[in-house]
């Protein structure tokens, strides 16, 4: 196996990358081969991974025109604070793949570009390390910490205080991943972590002990599934942290109660970007029952395939508080270190202004007296959706 390693060091970017997918074009001749089936790749067929684009591609927006739009912005309230706009980067592991600076670089290009940061608990960068580098910064947004609950409930409580003590704002618990997806375009490329780079933030998990299995069991359900969390662990979380939980990777309209039933702050629709479970739904197809289901109690937000502000647009006008972009900033970081990942989000932000103000769309507002202010997206296979009445 040849060893990934991160792309040579650039503090600026070619001219002729104006979008995103310039960016994954760009990083393409930078990663390594394996790196990039880590990056880019996703389940199984990756048919999920495409369909999370081709989705948003799919949907259609309405314009109105001649209408007053002095004043406009792109500005979002979000668990009690205000953002600049709604876009927030997804939680990603083990960044200095990308880059020596990994998290930091990402996570000051953020607060720089008024975005809201989610850690992910496989970073390589200490959670002290990166709130240090973000909470001060004047213009930031929020600041949360992505989790994966352990087997040790002790562990678990630790770290989740070191969360609470460092200054992050919520938890965002990841519940769609008890086990991995089968990562074939990973496993053909023979991608494998490079010595020294490790999930520092679990490195005192305790070690499970794996008992031996009795003929005819199997390692999936009658060990490792045997630690998966259930609605009991949420629950008892809810009671030990002082932190919102946002639950990451509902897509079912049921489980969205449920969550909201054990004291979920939000909801993130999310399909793992298409690294789990392939031929599930598209996010935006899976987005409008959830919202739904919710009913306004709490905020629902979505990620993947986000790759325009024109889908950002989208999500909003389908019922989403806010957005969640993962691969791009993996792009611009690979690409440029901060500089590139807040290009990234910069340039999402300006393309979300135009395709509001081009669709007479002054506010992300959801209780705007005048609805025609907003647009209404339409996608012919699955019907018209009017979020707002």
């Amino acid at each position: 196996m040849s060893r990934p390693h991160a792309p040579p060091l650039r503090g600026t970017l070619p001219a002729d990358v104006v979008s995103l997918v310039d960016h994954e074009a760009l990083a393409a001749t930078l990663m390594s081969p394996e790196v990039s089936a880590y990056v880019n790749g996703g389940a199984a067929d990756e048919i999920t991974l495409r369909e999370n684009l081709l989705a948003w591609q799919s949907l259609r927006l309405r314009s109105r025109v001649l209408r007053p739009l002095a004043g406009g912005h792109t500005r979002v309230e979000l668990l009690g604070q205000t953002l600049a706009h709604p876009i927030l980067v997804a939680p990603m592991a083990h960044q200095r793949l990308l880059h020596p600076h990994g998290e930091q670089a990402s996570a000051l290009a953020a607060a720089m570009q008024g975005a809201g940061y989610v850690l992910s608990a496989q970073a390589n960068t200490a959670l002290e390390t990166v709130a240090r580098l973000v909470l001060p910064q004047v213009e930031r947004g929020p600041l949360w910490f992505q989790l994966y609950l352990q087997p040790d409930r002790a562990f678990n409580l630790e770290l989740v205080q070191r969360v609470e003590a460092a200054g992050f704002e919520a938890l965002v618990l990841t519940v769609d991943a008890p086990v991995s997806g089968p990562r074939d375009r990973e496993r053909r490329a023979g991608f494998g972590l490079p010595a020294g780079l490790s999930a520092v933030n679990l490195a005192n998990a305790p070690a499970r002990e794996v008992p031996p299995l009795a003929e005819g069991q199997s390692g999936l359900f009658d060990d490792l599934l045997t630690h998966a969390p259930t609605w009991a662990d949420i629950a008892w979380l809810r009671e030990h942290t002082r932190l919102p939980i946002l639950l990451k990777g509902i897509t079912h309209p049921d489980d969205a109660r449920l969550a909201i039933q054990h004291g979920a702050a939000g909801i993130i629709v999310s399909n793992h970007g298409g690294r789990t479970l392939d031929t599930l739904p598209a996010t935006a197809q899976l987005l409008p029952a959830v919202v739904d289901a919710v009913q306004g109690a709490v905020p629902v937000l979505v990620d993947g395939g986000i790759r325009r502000g024109t889908d950002v647009l989208k999500a909003m006008a389908l019922g989403a508080s806010a957005v969640l972009v993962g691969r791009p900033v993996l792009h611009g970081l690979a690409n440029a270190g901060a500089v590139g990942v807040a290009h990234v989000l910069r340039l999402l932000r300006d393309e979300l202004e135009m395709a509001m103000a081009l669709c007479g769309c002054a506010s992300l507002a959801r209780n705007a007296s005048d609805s025609a202010a907003h647009p209404i997206a339409q996608d012919a296979p699955i019907g018209v959706h009017e979020i707002l009445k």
